[in-house]
Order: C-alpha cells, then sequence, then structure tokens
C-alpha cells in the first residue's frame, strides 16, 4: 500500500465575471507561462462513461464531479510546483449538462496544497483557472488535507472530511482497459484518459451530501502547458462565438 498526503488551503473567493475582459486582458499577458506534469484522478455521479464529455446530460438529474491532479514536475515562470496538488469539486442545475449549464453551475469549489507557500499557492490558482475552467458565478477555494492511497488497482483519494473517492480501471476487451480519446469538449489534460468506475464517491461540502458507488472514474497521466491552454482556449473562444461548439 502507498500513501500520498498533500495539505491544501483557503485562498480566499474570487468571482467570476464576463466583465472582467478588458480590465483583466493586461494582466493575463502578464501572467508567467507553465508546465506541469502529473496525473489526474478524476470522478462524478455519472454512470460510466461521463456523457457530458461529449455535450449530452447527465445519467442522474445533476452531474456531480470531482478533479484532482497530482503534480509530479512542474513549473510556474521560476516558481517550482513539484509534489504539489489542486482540486475541484462542481455540480450542475438538475437535468442540464456540464457543457450546457457552463456559467451557472450550482458550486465551483477549488482546493489549494497547503505546502505551498505564497508564491507556488498563487501559481496554483492561475494554473486551476486553466485546468478547471471557472463554470459557476463565483468561484470558492478552501483548505483541507487530502491523500491518495494506492491499494493495487484501487485509487483512493480523500479531501479531509469533506469528501473523496475511490476508483479502478475496468478491463477492456484485449486485455487493456478502454482509453478514450479526443473527446468533443477534451481540453489538453483529456486529450486521453483510461476508463474505470468508482467503488465509492462522497461529498459533504457545499451543503451536499453525495454518496455513490459504481459511477464514472477515469484516470490520465498527462504533461500541459500555459501555451497549449492558450492555444485551445482561442480555438473554443471561436468556436462558441460562431455557434459551432
Amino acid at each position: 500500500m502507498k500513501t500520498i498526503v498533500h495539505t491544501i488551503v483557503v485562498l480566499g473567493l474570487t468571482l467570476i465575471t464576463p466583465a472582467a475582459g478588458l480590465a483583466d486582458s493586461a494582466k493575463r499577458e502578464a501572467k508567467a507561462s507553465w508546465k506541469i506534469a502529473g496525473e489526474l484522478e478524476e470522478a462524478c455521479s455519472c454512470k460510466p462513461a461521463c456523457p457530458c464529455w461529449f455535450k449530452s446530460k447527465p445519467t442522474r438529474m445533476t452531474c456531480d464531479g470531482v478533479q484532482v491532479v497530482f503534480i509530479s514536475k512542474g513549473k510556474y515562470g521560476k516558481t517550482p510546483l513539484d509534489g504539489l496538488a489542486v482540486g475541484e469539486f462542481v455540480q450542475s442545475p438538475e437535468g442540464k449538462s456540464m457543457f450546457e449549464s457552463f456559467g451557472n453551475w450550482n458550486f465551483d469549489n477549488v482546493y489549494i496544497d497547503a505546502r505551498a507557500n505564497a508564491e507556488q499557492r498563487e501559481a496554483l490558482k492561475e494554473i486551476a483557472s486553466h485546468l478547471f475552467a471557472p463554470g459557476a458565478k463565483e468561484r470558492k477555494f478552501h483548505f483541507v488535507n487530502i491523500s491518495r492511497t494506492l491499494k493495487g488497482p484501487e485509487h483512493e483519494i480523500t479531501v479531509s472530511t469533506n469528501g473523496g473517492f475511490s476508483g479502478h480501471l475496468i478491463s477492456g476487451g484485449y486485455g487493456s482497459s478502454p482509453k478514450i480519446t479526443n473527446v468533443p469538449l477534451a481540453d489538453p489534460t483529456h486529450r486521453e484518459f483510461l476508463q474505470g468506475e468508482t467503488a465509492e464517491l462522497k461529498y459533504t461540502d457545499a451543503g451536499q451530501g453525495w454518496d455513490y458507488e459504481h459511477s464514472n472514474y477515469m484516470f490520465n497521466r498527462f504533461k500541459v502547458s500555459s501555451k497549449e491552454y492558450e492555444k485551445f482556449e482561442a480555438e473554443m473562444a471561436k468556436k462558441m462565438a460562431s455557434g459551432k461548439m
């Protein structure tokens, strides 16, 4: 059994509004470039595989989801990020996919690694705005303890007393796990991922009481950069403006 422990910190509240636009553009241009490599652990309440990535409606009334990124090696400008973690819990409105309800999710809570110093916390906060595009009217940052325990094929992620999940990859038809690539809403971190299912998914923060079994689980090892996300976000903006999404 291998246990990896991370600690998470509350950074405050950031309001996400379209009005930020031009006022924030100069700030964005001045931000440092970044690169990270690591592992993505993801789960949601949908039956595998999650239809939200295909612009379809969730298999339950809402899509209740969590992503946690464990950074093995990374740098924001000259600030090292090796060994740090960042995660997010979100929920779509009833009867709507994450995509069609983007900007109006019920909540969007991000968790930042407490072992990070002040510069690293700001770096992770900025990187989270790209890895986890803000989908609610406001985004809240919290701190908690977060741990990952690997028990053979089972990955157990715990976010303090607030929640967590346990997931494993499922067997494919030719001796390996199913790999899903190039889904319609894939960002660079989700360019491809391995498909699995949870043993459990729980969350009690934000007035929630999640308690799911045998739901969607995804895993991916990745390398991404700010340059890749800038290109991806520009292409998405064009598609949305032209109505081709």
